[in-house]
């Protein structure tokens, strides 16, 4: 008679983010390009191949959800606009979203 496994225990968070400190910050959210899940690599849609950065739409994302923007004065979650318009994310909301992850 073979014994049972026991399940894993969770991670412990101190761990979790010790291991995941060289990953790109990005990775905390879903990709909307690959619909990679968060804290998984983006992959080619074509052949599956992970890669070691994550898609440009990923860190457009990731700076909307946790910065605000100091050029068009939005709050984090809101995507950034020019006179009304929506537009792609402002060089100075990835910069700010960087400074928040240091």
């Amino acid at each position: 008679m073979t014994a049972r496994r026991r399940p894993a225990a969770p991670m412990p968070a101190e761990l979790r983010h010790f291991m995941r400190a060289g990953q790109h910050p990005a990775r905390a959210v879903p990709c909307p390009h690959c619909r990679a899940s968060a804290h998984k690599p983006c992959a080619l849609r074509t052949t599956g191949r992970r890669l070691p950065q994550p898609h440009p739409q990923r860190v457009s994302a990731w700076a909307q959800a946790t910065a605000s923007c100091p050029t068009c004065q939005v709050a984090p979650g809101a995507p950034c606009h020019d006179d009304g318009r929506h537009t792609t994310t402002h060089t100075r909301r990835y910069q700010e979203a960087e400074a928040t992850a240091a």
